[in-house]
């Protein structure tokens, strides 16, 4: 299965509705590493790495987001898979 990367940025109500811990959680369970971070403008950034259909399957929840958010702006841009992660993690 190929691999692949993808750089996101989410805007909208997407801080203090556990956008992060929800696709952190996400991401392990489809054995996807990378970050997720809150940016003080108020979006969320993330970088996925991993199998295709995993990091797609992210991109997709991070489009319309956990229960309690409303996405009003989204950008996700394909990358090349690099492997640098040995996980997912929270940064701040």
């Amino acid at each position: 299965m190929p691999k692949t990367r993808a750089h996101v940025f989410v805007g909208g109500r997407v801080q203090g509705v556990f956008f992060r811990q929800e696709t952190k959680l996400l991401a392990e369970e489809h054995s996807v590493t990378g970050w997720i971070k809150n940016l003080e403008d108020g979006r969320v950034e993330a970088v996925f790495e991993g199998e295709a259909d995993a990091v797609n399957a992210l991109v997709e929840f991070c489009r319309r987001g956990p229960r309690g958010a409303l996405v009003t702006e989204f950008h996700a841009a394909s990358e090349p898979y690099i492997g640098e992660f040995g996980r997912f993690k929270i940064t701040y």
